[in-house]
């Protein structure tokens, strides 16, 4: 399967170039792989570049997680990220995925200075 950059992402999510919107639909039409961190910088874009706010980042994501044409890496994760920062969005979407993951891997729990990231289950704020 194919991978995608940021770039693609945040083409599909902005729609805001028709020709490169248009090549990166063609290039995910067969299928594409979306790994972490692109999906952590296509978030960061859009929230600090297109100043999309959590509602906004959170729409984003939904619409890559069920993208007929894109395989989220551990979209278990990266669902249950989105549960937590549509519950507490002054959480970085960022830091809910590095959550979940730790969960998964079994490595919590997840040491942090973030208040509000330490109020989560499996956290703890140091």
């Amino acid at each position: 399967m194919r991978a995608v950059d940021t770039n693609v992402l945040v083409r599909l999510a902005t729609r805001d170039n028709t020709k490169q919107v248009a090549a990166a639909e063609r290039f995910i039409s067969p299928g594409a792989w979306v790994p972490h961190v692109v999906l952590a910088e296509a978030v960061w874009v859009l929230s600090a570049v297109y100043q999309l706010g959590p509602t906004g980042i959170a729409t984003a994501v939904e619409m890559l997680l069920n993208h007929k044409d894109l395989t989220l890496q551990d979209a278990d994760a990266v669902a249950a990220a989105l549960a937590h920062y549509r519950k507490r969005p002054a959480l970085g979407f960022s830091d809910c995925l590095v959550l979940e993951e730790a969960r998964k891997a079994g490595h919590l729990p997840l040491g942090t200075f973030d208040r509000e990231l330490g109020k989560l289950d499996g956290a703890q704020r140091l």
